[in-house]
């Protein structure tokens, strides 16, 4: 996660709690590919931009010399570094910034990497800015995926409507993304990291009722503030909604995941 309007923060405000148990993390298929691509031998530094609260940072770490963690929210670091703790990762630098601080004086790095962050960002400034961060041999690794919140199932699309009818403007209240229509491949094209292969991930997650409840609270939309005293009301019904169609409690969400390699 990441806000190019500084260091102020505020776009994912109070939703790191949710964010650290509640955010799904990166397939292994993925990190190993990343190890691959790039030679990660646990040597060279790995920048993290916009690192939430490390679910990318902390699998890659373990990869690399040093890694640097970059976010402007206070909270999403304190989370990322307990994230790291558990997972006995030590060798990781959580750093309050945002990516309009580049090329500030955060060194050189053999990978960048944004995961779920770069459409936050003035995309032409920072590719302009890591061209000279970035050294000769290394590269840029842009990941997204699908998100849970645009319905692709008929249960998901109940999450929606229960939004709507729970808050009428709910979707004048999401944060706009500074989209001028270019996809990322575009503007990657027209940057020193021309080079670009791209990979799609097509897998299936599973959901429980807290879990999804959970990701709707860790996400840029401030929700709990928005339903205030209904909050309760608002968790019960999801959870009737959902149990409705799949008494099990389980919930299948197809995913795809696209991920962008760029170089030089």
């Amino acid at each position: 996660m990441d806000d190019a309007r500084g260091k102020s923060g505020g776009l994912f405000s109070g939703a790191a709690w949710h964010y650290a148990r509640y955010r799904p993390g990166y397939p292994s298929t993925l990190v190993a590919d990343i190890v691959d691509r790039f030679r990660l031998d646990r040597t060279g530094r790995l920048l993290d931009l916009g690192c939430g609260t490390g679910q990318l940072t902390v699998p890659l770490a373990a990869h690399v010399g040093a890694a640097v963690g970059v976010d402007p929210e206070i909270e999403m670091l304190v989370e990322a570094a307990i994230q790291a703790e558990a997972a006995h990762v030590a060798n990781v630098a959580w750093v309050r910034g945002s990516s309009v601080d580049l090329p500030g004086r955060f060194g050189s790095f053999r990978l960048v990497t944004m995961g779920r962050s770069f459409h936050w960002m003035d995309r032409e400034q920072v590719l302009s800015a890591l061209d000279g961060m970035v050294v000769e041999d290394g590269g840029i690794v842009i990941a997204n995926d699908s998100c849970l919140v645009r319905p692709q199932t008929p249960w998901q699309q109940v999450i929606e409507d229960i939004q709507d009818r729970f808050l009428p403007n709910v979707h004048e209240a999401r944060p706009a993304l500074a989209d001028d229509g270019r996809t990322h491949e575009d503007v990657l094209a027209r940057s020193t990291f021309r080079q670009v292969q791209r990979r799609v991930y097509e897998f299936d997650r599973c959901w429980t009722v807290a879990q999804t409840i959970g990701y709707l609270y860790s996400t840029s939309l401030p929700l709990r503030r928005l339903l205030g005293a209904r909050q309760t009301d608002f968790e019960e019904a999801i959870s009737e909604a959902l149990l409705a169609i799949a008494p099990d409690g389980r919930f299948i969400e197809p995913v795809t995941m696209e991920v962008l390699t760029a170089t030089r």
